[in-house]
């Protein structure tokens, strides 16, 4: 934990002024041009590792548990799995994803003070990243005056989910439209794309897919229109990903300073939570062969444990994640070539994209998903009769389909499953009979309570606005 970091943090968010570089990063902070402040190729790679490392610790802590894949056993308060979320569950990720974006908003300014195209693009990519977590996690959240400190405003007002989302849209159309131009930049600021800048456009063009359709229910902002556009009208404006190669991943290398945040869990840690029935299930099912990179034997097979059990009636433990996931260099997923296709096989489906069918994308997205992992797709996989495609489903359940395989594709990246099953309900989950909070899924995170205190009168009224700061509140994007 970052102590000094989050005292700081605790005092006041937008003061974040530091520069959360660490040891690992020495040579790179060394500024060849003597001048009074890092360098954009200095800030980029600490940020984003950062980043994807909290992403994957409440991925780990937080998803998995609200969406089944794991069961972290007890009946103890705060257990997630029963959508009982403690309150300070809240600070985790706000204050980490807040101080990397003062990083990320100095690599754009470092990117204009040396006229580098390719560090504004990149930067605007990584900020519309990072805020969309933040507001898809929160809700309305400080955006216009966020990390501002230097500027000596240290109490930003909450900007409503929606004027946040217009300038994200704003802001990757500036990165595509930067990164036409813009040059490779050194590969060891980049751990994503190793400086392959047309990578970078692809993915901020896909994660612009990504978020066009977690807007698709709220007719004023017409997002299905933009992705008709961006895939049928004007491709070659929009270019996208095209293969698992463009996935944006951090890969883990073992070696400092990209070492996998649970590389040194103790072995007994990672696998106190169990695996899920309904994680194992589908995947056994499917006779999918990534269950094998997933889950440890019990007892010679892959079994979970139903989520949301009643207190006083533990179910035997089965399977818990394998130990070789915690260096595994495939969990630093941002957004990967499947989920891509996935989303076009949602849009195809509901009349917005007509290029190509929707059972290709979501073949293509089903294939790609297992072969990322190294793996080879089963003889006769996509026939299978809980895999197959069939055109003659209702569009619900062409959704179940693809959203039980987009489930397996967002594995571990940030809290992205749970942001798709608030948005469409699918895939579908088990009710347990000892779920709490009325057996609703949660459908946001509270403020952190630091928040309350030291920005009272910004907190009060982005309450006032949004609703009742509890995890049922819904954020605007949920609203009918």
């Amino acid at each position: 934990m970052k102590t000094k970091a989050y005292i700081i943090l605790t005092i006041f968010i937008s003061t974040l002024c530091i520069t959360s570089c660490t040891k690992d990063f020495k040579e790179l902070s060394v500024n060849p041009n003597a001048v009074d402040h890092a360098l954009p190729q200095a800030l980029l790679a600490p940020a984003i590792t950062d980043i994807v490392a909290a992403n994957m610790n409440r991925s780990q802590r937080i998803q998995n548990e609200l969406m089944q894949v794991t069961v972290n056993m007890g009946d103890g308060e705060g257990k997630i799995f029963r959508y009982d979320i403690r309150k300070s569950e809240a600070d985790y990720l706000y204050n980490n994803w807040y101080i990397d974006l003062t990083n990320i908003n100095d690599v754009y300014k470092g990117g204009v003070e040396t006229a580098n195209n390719s560090y504004q693009g990149i930067a605007l990519i990584c900020r519309a990243w990072v805020f969309s977590l933040l507001t898809d996690t929160y809700g309305d959240v400080p955006y216009f005056e966020a990390n501002r400190g230097k500027e000596g405003l240290f109490t930003p007002k909450f900007d409503k989910q929606k004027d946040i989302y217009t300038d994200i849209f704003k802001q990757l159309e500036a990165a595509n439209d930067l990164l036409k131009t813009g040059a490779n930049i050194p590969a060891a600021s980049d751990p994503i794309y190793g400086g392959v800048v047309a990578n970078w456009r692809k993915f901020g063009n896909s994660l612009y897919i990504r978020l066009l359709l977690r807007l698709s229910a709220k007719a004023e902002m017409n997002t299905p229109a933009k992705i008709t556009e961006m895939i049928d009208t004007n491709p070659a404006n929009y270019p996208i990903m095209t293969s698992n190669a463009e996935s944006a991943i951090l890969k883990w290398s073992g070696t400092a300073p990209y070492v996998s945040p649970f590389a040194t869990w103790r072995p007994a840690d990672w696998y106190t939570p169990k695996l899920g029935s309904f994680f194992v299930d589908n995947l056994n099912e499917w006779s999918d062969p990534r269950i094998g990179r997933w889950a440890t034997l019990a007892e010679g097979e892959y079994a979970g444990i139903p989520s949301g059990y009643l207190p006083g009636q533990p179910p035997a433990a089965k399977s818990t994640l394998l130990t070789a996931l915690q260096i595994e260099p495939l969990l630093g997923n941002v957004m990967n070539y499947s989920e891509l296709q996935l989303a076009l096989a949602e849009a195809a489906a509901k009349g917005w994209v007509t290029s190509k069918t929707a059972q290709y994308y979501y073949e293509t997205g089903v294939t790609n998903a297992i072969t990322l992992w190294n793996l080879t797709v089963p003889a006769g996989y996509l026939g299978f009769a809980k895999v197959k495609w069939d055109d003659t489903y209702s569009l619900d359940q062409k959704m179940e389909l693809i959203h039980k395989q987009k489930y397996y594709t967002m594995f571990f990246t940030d809290l992205e499953q749970w942001f798709e099953y608030r948005r469409t309900g699918h895939p579908v989950l088990p009710k347990g009979p000892g779920l709490v909070n009325n057996g609703i899924m949660p459908a946001r995170l509270n403020y952190p309570f630091f928040v309350q205190t030291t920005n009272t009168a910004n907190y009060n009224a982005a309450v006032a606005a949004q609703g009742k700061d509890d995890i049922n509140t819904l954020v605007w994007w949920q609203k009918q």
